[in-house]
């Protein structure tokens, strides 16, 4: 967050009121996928309200030594380009099989046309790109790390 104005100050708003959070520690600051397109409609989707979720491979956190969400985390979300653009709270966090993700999870994540079927393409993709770099293939029976999150601000 040192180097990202908008972060800082979007932020520095939300403490303003929301004393009570005075001492929580900065937050993290990221745009959500890996491509410019993915990143900035999803932030969109977070702040029309219709995103309130999002899955990461429990092997990709790993394998890039990142800990694991916890609920009451807060990240500021950007677009693309790092402009912050919301704050997000996470509220829940299941650690699950990605064959056991079901149609109403799917629809939390609120991409695309909100369908279970859309929900596995998309990320079964993203979870190729995010692994290739390891050597390593996505599985249905990998655990992914289902992340629930509500806009604060």
């Amino acid at each position: 967050m040192e180097n990202n104005r908008s972060a800082k100050s979007l932020w520095g708003d939300y403490l303003d009121k929301h004393l009570e959070d005075a001492f929580v520690e900065a937050p993290k600051v990221e745009h959500f996928c890996d491509n410019e397109k993915d990143a900035n409609e999803c932030v969109a989707l977070v702040e029309k309200g219709v995103k309130k979720a999002t899955t990461h491979s429990l092997l990709g956190l790993q394998l890039r030594n990142e800990s694991l969400p916890k609920i009451g985390d807060f990240r500021v979300v950007t677009d693309w380009d790092g402009q912050a653009k919301c704050i997000i709270r996470t509220t829940a966090v299941k650690l699950k099989p990605l064959f056991s993700i079901d149609e109403a999870y799917a629809q939390k994540e609120g991409e695309g046309d909100k369908s279970l079927t859309y929900w596995k393409t998309t990320h079964l993709e993203y979870y190729k790109r995010e692994l290739a770099e390891f050597k390593r293939e996505p599985t249905e029976s990998m655990i992914v790390v289902c992340e629930e999150f509500e806009k604060v601000f």
